[in-house]
């Protein structure tokens, strides 16, 4: 039988509609799209993505009263300018982060220390020597109480990421931590690792956060101060450029700090992401 109408033909009557997916573009998260944002970052469904002539693209920080699904967890983000992550655990979940962020908590919701390795060298380096961790049912939230942007990561089962020291905030209990020491680059990264099943990990960017997907054997340079995260298989090393020097290192017009701009040189493949305040690090990295 020929359709003999002048459009196509539509689905037989009474048969329900095909089922929609969306995914999203910033976390690879596939869900049915009928929520204003992603169940699994925060991000607007649909937001058009806004690239620099550079190719590095803004991350829409999870938005106001944004809804994220983590398990049978929710996180809802509230406010702009200084924003909190209001966390209702289920019943067995469990969530750590470091202890200075946490804003308030229901009476039943319980908490003990994370135990850390290497405390001396935590203490050397600046890092938290304690980290909390607290277990539901009910509801706990946690502020950075500086302004910026929440920057929720959600990692797939075997994805890792680096992030930048002192910018951690909360991660769910499926997701392990460890540490590592890369001075005179950026002094330490904390590693989060997706095991066997995904998690969330909530980071804060100061300023606005932009990301950049770097191809193999792509490199880029970036100030220390302004790095925020990176893919775990994106290696980094060190870069001195010396800038206006007209004689060799240790000589009369060669021999100040003023005359030496430090980069981190980023290789691909993976993603790279900088925070717009680039504050912090740079005296570190250049003593």
């Amino acid at each position: 039988m020929t359709n003999s109408g002048t459009g196509p033909a539509g689905p037989p009557s009474g048969s329900a509609p095909a089922p929609q997916s969306y995914t999203c573009p910033w976390c690879s998260t596939t869900s049915t799209g009928t929520s204003l944002s992603c169940p699994a970052c925060g991000a607007a469904v649909n937001v058009k993505a806004v690239t620099t002539h550079s190719g590095w693209i803004e991350l829409p920080g999870a938005k106001d009263m944004a809804r994220i699904q983590f398990g049978a967890s929710t996180c809802q983000i509230e406010g702009n300018y200084v924003p909190v992550a209001d966390l209702n655990l289920a019943p067995e979940a469990r969530v750590y982060f470091t202890h200075h962020v946490l804003l308030w908590k229901d009476p039943q919701v319980t908490l003990d220390t994370l135990p850390l390795q290497g405390g001396w060298n935590r203490l050397l380096a600046g890092m938290p020597l304690i980290m909390l961790q607290a277990h539901g049912p009910g509801h706990i939230a946690f502020s950075r109480d500086a302004p910026g942007e929440m920057v929720a990561l959600p990692l797939h089962a075997g994805q890792a990421v680096d992030v930048r020291e002192h910018v951690f905030m909360v991660a769910t209990g499926e997701i392990a931590y460890s540490w590592f020491s890369v001075y005179p680059l950026v002094t330490n990264l904390d590693r989060f690792y997706a095991q066997s099943a995904p998690g969330l990990l909530l980071l804060h960017g100061a300023g606005n956060v932009f990301i950049r997907h770097l191809a193999p054997k792509q490199t880029i340079l970036v100030k220390a101060g302004a790095l925020l995260f990176k893919d775990a298989a994106v290696e980094m090393r060190l870069t001195t450029e010396y800038v206006g020097r007209s004689g060799p290192v240790g000589t009369a017009y060669g021999s100040t700090w003023g005359e030496r701009y430090h980069w981190l040189r980023l290789y691909g493949p993976g993603r790279v992401a900088v925070q717009s305040a680039a504050k912090g690090i740079d005296e570190l990295v250049a003593s």
